[in-house]
């Protein structure tokens, strides 16, 4: 890339909705460079639940234009990758004193039935005697539902519509922040500072602001706009626990103050608990868990459970900051839409700019449909949508049939041990073939940083998913900081990051 270099499309945020923007519109032909000023997925889209969901307590708000467009989505999203998407099915214990049963199964059928489902099957009740979730729970809970949705490995998610987007021919900036942008003669020239303070300059046809919780401070300063939505700051606290139940069924729960929890299997040997909603005002990239939120997910998981959990029991928490569209008619953070809206700033003759307000995963490809339609617009480009029914890299598996292929692909490299093929299967897709390269056998992979993470992996992290240090890898790229043994985890990552030091980023491989 030479200075000054022009695009059709410059794509601010490395976040699920900038990467799918540049995924889409470098697919329709566009020229596009995006730039993040941290890490892929470094905050909100690594901070979800990490469901493919239809939001079925936004029924109880009336948001059914919002719940039929995330059902609609479901199945797309789960058939275009399914390595890091699954049907998962929820259990919903039924609590007298909080719903009515019939007020469940009158969202429950609306829930079914807003949008076609082949892929999933839809909710009945249960009687939680004689299920196998109603075993972990206080014998008092005699009933229930059980209905469908889905699970999405959110961090990987970002990285394969970035990985996409490159592959169609997009330029990636990663640590490289947008410092200032202004229009002249029918362009936006905007100067980029990379991680080590050094600065470029890229002339653009067009800004995608996708910034996230950073939308309206990127609006306000680098691009010296005002706009006419906002967002509201809600941050959402997880916490991780040793596995609480034996069975592949999520939970939801219902809590006295009207909200919900969700309680999932996590990365095999541990159950995930969230979320909260609180208002946050402090910088996005520090959003932290406190005690208070840590004991209410407690206390909400003890209503339920049998078995007692405590602060002391938390293995790992994670907190995001949700950048939701503001609406000045829900005082409850919970009840704030998690719908989007596009705000386009395009004056007779001057480059367009379109911010992105709000938003949530399910529903990102539709978004990023609608930005690159609008931007298409007004660039008088004919670009017609195309990322309905394609997969997503490693997703191209015949039937979208994970297991078929994990079975092929452990057979055709039965030295791996059973856990680590289906880990890179998981992972990877029909891409984890290029994680092992010319690899033969466990000592090809190289050196162990810890259990089943070899220097192979890394390799293909840092050359490929433009990973440059061990949180990326452990905590985005995968969950394996999960697995190593929490008295040596601060070794682990010393050796990581001390590997990346040794070995600088190549040019992408991919």
């Amino acid at each position: 890339m030479t200075q000054g270099s022009k695009y059709d499309l410059l794509v601010v945020g490395g976040g699920i909705n900038g990467a799918g923007i540049a995924r889409d519109a470098a697919g329709r032909g566009l020229s596009v460079l995006l730039c993040e000023q941290h890490d892929l997925a470094a905050h909100t889209s690594s901070s979800s639940t990490k469901l493919i969901h239809g939001g079925l307590r936004y029924l109880e708000y009336r948001e059914f234009g919002l719940v039929r467009k995330a059902l609609q989505e479901r199945e797309t999203l789960l058939r275009a990758a399914p390595h890091i998407m699954w049907p998962l099915r929820f259990v919903m214990p039924h609590m007298p004193n909080l719903r009515p049963a019939w007020l469940i199964r009158a969202g429950l059928f609306l829930y079914d039935h807003l949008a076609k489902r082949e892929m999933l099957p839809g909710s009945r009740g249960i009687d939680m005697r004689r299920h196998p979730a109603g075993a972990p729970l206080v014998d008092s809970i005699k009933r229930g539902f059980v209905y469908s949705d889905g699970w999405v490995d959110d961090a990987r998610l970002v990285v394969l519509n970035v990985l996409d987007a490159q592959e169609r021919g997009a330029t990636i900036h990663t640590r490289t922040k947008l410092v200032s942008a202004t229009r002249a003669d029918g362009e936006w020239r905007a100067q980029l500072q990379r991680e080590d303070g050094s600065t470029f300059d890229v002339r653009a046809a067009s800004i995608a602001n996708a910034a996230g919780p950073w939308v309206g401070a990127l609006l306000q300063g680098a691009l010296g706009r005002d706009a006419n939505h906002s967002v509201r700051l809600v941050k959402g606290s997880h916490i991780v626990t040793k596995k609480l139940f034996d069975h592949d069924h999520a939970y939801i729960f219902q809590n006295p103050d009207k909200r919900i929890i969700f309680a999932i299997p996590y990365e095999r040997d541990f159950t995930l608990i969230g979320t909260t909603d609180i208002e946050y005002r402090g910088d996005p990239s520090q959003v932290a868990i406190d005690g208070n939120e840590t004991q209410y997910l407690c206390d909400s998981i003890n209503r339920y459970f049998k078995q007692q959990i405590a602060p002391r029991d938390v293995r790992w928490t994670y907190s995001g900051v949700r950048p939701l569209l503001e609406d000045e008619n829900a005082d409850n953070p919970s009840a704030v839409t998690r719908d989007y809206q596009l705000e386009l700033d395009a004056p007779t003759g001057e480059a367009p700019l379109l911010s992105v307000f709000g938003g949530k995963i399910t529903t990102f490809r539709k978004l990023a449909e609608q930005a690159v339609d609008t931007l298409a617009g007004a660039l008088r480009v004919d670009a017609r949508a195309w990322t309905a029914g394609v997969p997503f890299p490693g997703g191209d598996m015949p039937g979208a049939n994970f297991e078929r292929f994990t079975a092929q692909f452990a057979a055709q490299h039965a030295w791996l041990p059973a856990d680590l093929a289906r880990r890179y299967a998981r992972a990877y897709g029909t891409r984890a073939s290029r994680v092992i390269d010319a690899a033969r056998s466990l000592d090809d992979l190289g050196h162990a940083f810890a259990p089943g993470l070899h220097e192979a992996e890394l390799r293909y992290l840092r050359d490929v998913e433009w990973a440059r240090s061990a949180q990326d890898v452990l905590w985005r790229r995968s969950k394996l900081g999960l697995h190593v043994e929490p008295a040596a985890l601060a070794a682990v990552t010393r050796d990581i990051d001390a590997w990346f030091s040794r070995e600088p980023a190549r040019q992408h491989a991919a």
